[in-house]
């Protein structure tokens, strides 16, 4: 089951750059000076070279060997300003707008993405989800054939004896309410992030309503996502819709839907909304003690994660390490 050690293997096989936008942050200091102590992973800090080292001082972080990018004094800016207009000519932007909008790290950041300067990006310490989902969208897009960018949450609970539990949730951040085909989205894309971190995936389509126990525009959504999901990849375990016990309790799935391959062992969660979503991963996280990586976000043509403003140095560490595997 999964462990970073699994995670870091993948990119000692193939080493990768992670761009940080909130380069004088001190979260963003200490993990990158622990990925400096290692040759897997090589930080990219945004902003002043002056004000992230002194910052860097202050805290006591040796960063000694990171690759430090001022947009102010970023060699290649005139290049980098036709292609941004180049991305955006359907808005008309003036290379004088593009300047503008560049001197943002957080757009400056994903530009470096873009132009294959950087593998991956991770932002948030400082900025809202929507200022770094927003310049991936508009920068970055989503792959040839996803409609959305969406999001998953990977529960880790630790054991005594190593085996831990995983488990995969979606979507928990960023679709408000999803139809019946974005739902689709949400699953496959899911389903594959689960397996890059070993889990083999059985899907749970969630509902009030279990195999048709309850009734409603919600539970439809669900059980038509389901029937979808099932025709685009036949060769994953799907079921839908289910209530949280007939998913995961064996008991209860042996009641209520007996016939099941899925329900009583599923450990891939598609939600129907945010609302159901959040409320879920948090109180797996909060009550059931597993510990919560996310929101991962999906369907982009690179990896471009966020991070939480409460978050820690530590989560900001692991959270590099699962963008950068992502690649």
């Amino acid at each position: 089951m999964f462990g970073f050690g699994q995670l870091i293997q993948i990119l000692k096989k193939s080493p990768k750059k992670i761009v940080f936008t909130e380069g004088t942050d001190p979260r963003i200091l200490e993990a990158s000076s622990r990925l400096l102590a290692s040759s897997f992973l090589s930080p990219i800090l945004v902003g002043s070279e002056s004000a992230i080292l002194e910052a860097a001082e202050e805290c006591g972080f040796n960063i000694r060997g990171a690759h430090i990018v001022d947009p102010e004094k970023y060699e290649r800016m005139d290049e980098m300003i036709e292609m941004f207009c180049e991305l955006r000519k359907s808005k008309g932007v003036t290379p004088e707008q593009a300047r503008k909008v560049l001197s943002q790290a957080n757009y400056f950041g994903t530009m470096l993405v873009k132009m294959g300067e950087a593998d991956a990006l991770l932002g948030g310490a400082t900025y809202s989800t929507a200022d770094t989902v927003r310049p991936a969208l508009q920068l970055i897009k989503t792959k040839p054939e996803n409609t959305i960018v969406s999001s998953c949450f990977i529960l880790v609970r630790p054991s005594a004896t190593g085996d831990n539990e995983v488990l995969a949730m979606g979507d928990c951040a960023i679709n408000i309410k999803p139809t019946e085909d974005e739902l689709v989205e949400i699953a496959m894309e899911t389903a594959e992030c689960a397996k890059i971190f070993g889990i083999d995936p059985k899907l749970a389509f969630l509902s009030y309503s279990t195999l048709g126990s309850g009734s409603g525009e919600d539970v439809d959504k669900m059980r038509n996502a389901a029937e979808k999901t099932k025709k685009r990849v036949p060769e994953l375990p799907i079921e839908g819709e289910l209530q949280f016990d007939a998913a995961v309790s064996p008991r209860v799935a042996r009641t209520k839907c007996p016939e099941s391959e899925v329900a009583g062992h599923a450990n891939t969660f598609i939600f129907p909304d945010i609302n159901a979503g959040n409320i879920g991963y948090k109180i797996a996280q909060r009550m059931g003690n597993f510990e919560a990586y996310g929101p991962i976000l999906l369907g982009l043509n690179a990896p471009i994660n966020d991070l939480s403003r409460g978050c820690n140095a530590a989560e900001v560490y692991s959270m590099a390490i699962i963008t950068a595997a992502l690649a």
